[in-house]
């Protein structure tokens, strides 16, 4: 089994809903072990949308990463992603944003997720889950990620 963290974001409709549907589908190949509190968080690029809800857990997977990836997107069509513009508005998006100590690049994913340490709506949930966990590729806390990345952008603790 591998630790993988994922982060979940909606900024459509039943928000809260999709997240949890989410989760709820994830779970049939991955076991949650932890779950980040809700933010938030301000859109990133297009800003003529609704803000996004966003969290992210810290889960077990015996699929490896092509596999995962595969799962995930299988979860989100379920759940009725269409893929439109980029940072545009969505009904659920799932990342990987680490799988375990693992570097993957290929043409169709990328682990570490590329832009985790510039996001601070990835960050603040990484924070609540394990703040001391390295960066495999930076080598770098995501508790000293987080205290660099810019806080341009609003992430407020949801309810």
């Amino acid at each position: 089994m591998s630790v993988v963290y994922l982060g979940l974001g909606s900024n459509i409709g039943d928000k809260e809903g999709f997240i949890t549907q989410a989760l709820c589908l994830l779970s049939e190949k991955c076991e949650v072990k932890k779950q980040s509190h809700f933010y938030r968080t301000e859109p990133v690029g297009t800003l003529q949308q609704d803000w996004f809800l966003n969290c992210a857990i810290e889960a077990e997977t015996s699929l490896d990463p092509k596999d995962l990836l595969t799962f995930i997107q299988s979860v989100e069509r379920t759940l009725g992603r269409v893929k439109t513009e980029k940072n545009g508005p969505r009904i659920i998006d799932i990342d990987i944003l680490l799988y375990g100590n693992e570097i993957v690049q290929t043409k169709n994913l990328i682990i570490p997720h590329p832009l985790l340490q510039d996001r601070l709506f990835v960050l603040q949930p990484m924070m609540d889950l394990n703040p001391a966990l390295i960066h495999p590729v930076l080598k770098k806390s995501i508790q000293v990620l987080y205290k660099k990345v810019p806080k341009d952008k609003k992430v407020l603790l949801y309810k």
